[in-house]
């Protein structure tokens, strides 16, 4: 089954003919052609940020469990703490 831009890219052809026409028929095929890549790739970078949550989620559990009963005033704990909190309030 022809999508509407197909349609209207022949529908051009048949009923105008000619260098415009057809140029314009190829130009509704190549921007339909572009518009499914494009649908392509924010399927797959939606994919990839699903999966950046899901590890950003892991790296927080295993940065909270590492700093468990470490005291405050030891190096790097405090700004581990701080990042934790800052990750937690963006999922």
């Amino acid at each position: 089954e022809q999508t509407k831009a197909q349609r209207l890219a022949d529908n051009l052809i048949k009923h105008l003919g000619g260098n415009t026409a057809n140029d314009a028929a190829a130009e509704l095929r190549r921007l339909e052609q572009s518009e499914r890549e494009g649908w392509r790739y924010a399927d797959e970078l939606e994919q990839e940020r699903k999966r950046l949550a899901a590890l950003n989620a892991e790296l927080v559990e295993a940065l909270q469990f590492v700093v468990r009963g470490v005291p405050d005033t030891w190096e790097g704990v405090q700004k581990a703490r701080e990042v934790i909190a800052k990750a937690k309030e963006q999922t």
